[in-house]
């Protein structure tokens, strides 16, 4: 029994990032080129650089697709370092559109999703396979949703998985330890978040210990931004250090604020994944309005704290 439930996990797990990438090879297709262009052109200032980076993010899907973009730009030189964090400002703040969409309840639209995605993929057209692309990954997304909430509870009657799930809700920073590792496995924060959304539907985690592991997805995301930067200039891998910089930055201040963060999510709704979704968006939104007035000095920080890795 115990086998069969990690292994449905694992599967809804599997179906859940299987349904994040058809998603966003259909929107990729739609967008990627113009918005690396927009990229390029809009972002001679740090809060036109986070409105851009936000809007193509939440479009996108994919904050990591952004800074990725980001990171070639830097490369080639087509962007400076200190424009392009902006950008990365925007990004985390447009990924937790995601988790928003994720936390409403479309399972209707489950069969309709998936009917749309196939007819639309059969079709002889690039926009109409897109698109299929983009209503098929919705579906599965959905399906994996529904899965991680009905083994939310089954998992935790297993003796020792309570207990683990006790230890995180007494303890933030095993709930941050937990985030980051797992987002760092699996490469995306939105599927982290999703599973800490299904085990609070079925109220196994709390509210404040999902919102610890969020906070630790935060830094978890910023893997895969070092790992794109590595080959590339060293101009542009001090994009993916800033990446990481803004995020434990941003952790760090939020780690004594997780209570007050926890009541006014609650305040707001009392839908508990939808607390979630909110916590996520409030952490994001405060940590790039505060860091944006403070964009030069914290690229100077940067740049003087890995001043080995500047380009020659």
């Amino acid at each position: 029994m115990i086998k069969e439930l990690f292994s449905l996990l694992a599967v809804f797990i599997a179906l859940f990032l299987f349904g994040m990438v058809v998603m966003r090879a259909g929107l990729f297709q739609l967008g990627q080129a113009r918005f690396q262009e927009i990229l390029f052109k809009l972002t001679n200032s740090a809060w036109k650089g986070m409105i851009v980076g936000a809007v193509a993010t939440a479009i996108l899907q994919s904050s990591s697709a952004i800074i990725i973009m980001t990171v070639g730009l830097v490369a080639t030189r087509l962007l400076s370092f200190r424009h392009s964090i902006g950008i990365i400002l925007g990004a985390n703040i447009g990924t937790t559109m995601t988790t928003e969409l994720l936390a409403l309840d479309l399972s209707l639209f489950i069969v309709p999703l998936l009917i749309i995605g196939l007819l639309a993929l059969l079709l002889p057209n690039s926009k109409a396979y897109s698109i299929g692309c983009l209503s098929f990954g919705l579906a599965c997304i959905f399906i994996a949703m529904d899965g991680l909430e009905t083994l939310a509870y089954p998992l935790a009657s297993i003796p020792a998985v309570h207990s683990f799930f006790d230890l995180t809700n007494d303890h933030h920073l095993l709930g941050i330890g937990i985030g980051t590792v797992l987002t760092a496995i699996i490469q995306s924060s939105t599927a982290t978040t999703a599973i800490a959304m299904g085990f609070m539907s079925d109220q196994v985690l709390t509210l404040q210990a999902g919102i610890a592991i969020m906070l630790g997805a935060n830094i978890g995301t910023c893997v895969t931004a070092y790992l794109a930067s590595i080959g590339s200039g060293r101009s542009a891998k001090l994009v993916a250090y800033a990446n990481i910089w803004l995020n434990v930055i941003g952790v760090l201040i939020f780690i004594p604020l997780i209570g007050l963060l926890s009541d006014f999510a609650m305040s707001l709704t009392s839908a508990p994944m939808m607390q979630l979704a909110h916590s996520s968006l409030i952490f994001n939104v405060i940590c790039s309005i505060l860091m944006l007035p403070l964009v030069t000095y914290f690229a100077t920080f940067v740049e003087w704290f890995h001043r080995d890795k500047l380009q020659n």
